[in-house]
């Protein structure tokens, strides 16, 4: 698969602008509540997108998706940025990526982004939000409209008690947002356009959100760090180590997969290996995995029905 894959659904053409898709962690650090047997009985679907059995280590993809909807440009999620000082995490520190090549060859230039939305304000979300400017973080996107959930602005932007790298994460991807007037904070609910939704889905973040799309019969959830990996589909309970609130995520987490299931929305989670986004069924008082989206040049997803 290339870097830049796109279907269209509805009215609306999903790109994906993958920076990577790699082993990240142990799967055991990364899912404390998921057993070794679940990973070892599941190999023949989880391996090699997604878990890799020699090492044990968990497989995940760092991507953007970008929608054209309505005549405009919507990014979800910057990534991690580049030249940042993110002590302590050592696959974030000071990296260098080619992010705008990569947009630029999905045909995307940085002055023709309307909207940019963080689902959250983790590190691996909001870096390409700005970029150096001689010395100044500046937006990235100078005509764009930032959207960012309230909670996570406050929880990361204003608490005294914050750890210094969430302080850092602030004020270089978050507050020259704010000086430049380009940031709109929100909460529970917020109607981008016709097509795009945003909704609140508390947990792994205070303010942790999900980015529905309703388009003619296409339906579709860029679900952000709700789901880490596809084995969090028929274990909803089992949240990642970096979830806040491990029982908020968990019930988050479920209500998104029910109405995913029950309404056919494709499931986009923001780290997702392989095609990236799966359909979700009802199996028994659970979920299980349906069919992989065939991501390719201008595919359109058959209608639901």
């Amino acid at each position: 698969m290339t870097d830049e894959t796109s279907l269209v659904l509805g009215e609306v053409e999903v790109i994906r602008v993958r920076e990577w898709h790699r082993p990240f962690a142990p799967a055991a650090d990364l899912f404390p509540a998921v057993a070794a047997e679940v990973w070892e009985a599941d190999e023949e679907w989880l391996a090699p997108d997604h878990w890799e059995p020699d090492s044990g280590l968990a497989v995940v993809a760092l991507q953007t998706w970008v929608l054209r909807s309505g005549g405009r440009t919507v990014l979800i999620d910057t990534g991690v940025g580049n030249g940042r000082e993110r002590p302590g995490m050592r696959r974030f520190h000071r990296q260098q990526g080619d992010f705008l090549g990569l947009l630029a060859k999905a045909g995307v230039r940085p002055q023709e982004v309307d909207v940019v939305v963080n689902t959250h304000l983790h590190v691996d979300h909001v870096g390409w939000n700005t970029v150096d400017a001689g010395g100044e973080w500046v937006p990235t996107f100078p005509h764009a409209q930032y959207l960012i959930p309230a909670a996570d602005d406050f929880h990361y932007g204003r608490r005294q008690d914050r750890p210094e790298v969430d302080r850092l994460i602030y004020e270089d991807s978050i507050a020259p947002v704010h000086r430049a007037g380009q940031a709109v904070l929100w909460d529970g609910r917020h109607r981008i356009d016709e097509h795009l939704t945003l909704e609140s889905a508390p947990g792994h973040t205070p303010g942790s959100s999900v980015l529905r799309l309703a388009s003619g019969s296409d339906r579709a959830v860029f679900a952000g760090d709700l789901l880490h990996s596809p084995v969090q589909v028929p274990h909803p309970g089992c949240n990642s180590s970096a979830c806040l609130d491990p029982a908020q995520a968990a019930a988050s987490r479920r209500r998104i997969l029910e109405r995913a299931a029950d309404e056919r929305e494709l499931l986009v989670p923001a780290h997702f290996g392989g095609s990236g986004a799966v359909e979700v069924r009802r199996e028994g008082d659970g979920f299980a995995l349906g069919q992989w989206a065939d991501f390719g040049p201008k595919r359109t997803v058959p209608a639901a029905g």
